[in-house]
């Protein structure tokens, strides 16, 4: 029984949670929210870290300033496109994003955004438990485990799942405070 390989895979949902947060928008300029964007480059989807060098000088503002000037229009465009919810200001030179200031609801929205997506993560890890009780149950069927070995193993995958569901109530409550307080 393979407790290692289980423990990583519930760590890469955790990961994916911890990543999913950090594009969320929580009124402070986050450069990860663009992360996901890609501007056509002489014909190549590329991400915008990629041709541009990006800087957040301020607390609430991105600064996105291309290497190549051709490819301000592209930018806009895919920031336009994308669903950050921001307008992008284009001077000629650089584009600017300006994060507007949260209000009360808006943060309660975005808490519950992020109640949902860790009800995801932990829906994830206790998929991999399943599985992993699955498996010595399988293991047990065709006796190569005895009976004893499986509750052992329900046992410390159990444990493991439940160390990982607590980390995942600890990130979200720093995030749910981190949004709370801005």
């Amino acid at each position: 029984m393979e407790f290692n390989e289980i423990e990583e895979r519930m760590d890469k949902s955790i990961s994916v949670f911890e990543e999913n947060l950090s594009e969320i928008r929580a009124g402070r300029a986050n450069p990860a929210i663009l992360n996901k964007i890609t501007v056509d480059y002489y014909g190549v989807p590329t991400p915008i870290n990629q041709v541009a060098g990006i800087s957040v000088p301020e607390a609430r503002m991105i600064v996105i300033q291309p290497w190549d000037a051709s490819v301000l229009k592209e930018i806009e465009r895919a920031i336009l496109a994308s669903d950050i919810g921001i307008n992008p200001n284009n001077d000629g030179k650089v584009i600017r994003l300006v994060f507007p200031e949260l209000n009360e609801e808006r943060r309660k929205e975005i808490v519950k955004d992020i109640k949902k997506l860790a009800e995801e993560a932990k829906v994830a890890v206790r998929s991999i438990r399943r599985d992993g009780i699955d498996e010595a149950k399988e293991l047990e069927k065709e006796s190569m485990i005895t009976e004893d070995d499986l509750k052992r193993a329900e046992e410390q995958i159990q444990k493991i799942t439940d160390k990982k569901i607590a980390e995942i109530d600890v990130i979200l409550e720093k995030k749910e405070k981190e949004i709370m307080s801005i």
